[in-house]
């Protein structure tokens, strides 16, 4: 059974940095297309970032250039670096694993983390 689990999330002040951790148990990791969604109370769930199995990455327009999405396959552990840390990057962020496709992201294999908060506030 594929499990996710995210870590890292925490309170940061506007500008500071970042990184949430997600380690994944069961399944074949290297084989997986993953990535990071965030979501607000009372509004959907949005991509973040993707990464797929040999290392193609997408991103959301208002977090390129500041955000990095990576992997470890021998860890079992996707990363997402957050930089320059702004009030709107608020939100529980979640990883999953789903499909690269078309230089986008798609969550849609149903397997979710339980999420980790990120405050960002002065």
């Amino acid at each position: 059974q594929v499990r996710l689990v995210e870590s890292g999330g925490g309170l940061v002040q506007p500008g500071e940095s970042l990184s949430l951790s997600c380690v994944v148990s069961g399944g074949a990791f290297s084989s997986y297309d993953m990535g990071w969604h965030r979501q607000v109370p009372g509004k959907q769930r949005v991509l973040v970032a993707g990464i797929s199995s040999d290392g193609m990455t997408a991103y959301a327009d208002s977090v390129k250039g500041r955000f990095t999405i990576s992997r470890d396959n021998d860890e079992r552990t996707l990363y997402l670096q957050m930089t320059n840390l702004e009030l709107e990057d608020t939100a529980v962020y979640y990883c999953s694993l789903g499909t690269y496709a078309d230089a986008t992201y798609y969550a849609n294999n149903g397997f979710w983390g339980k999420g980790t908060q990120v405050t960002v506030s002065s």
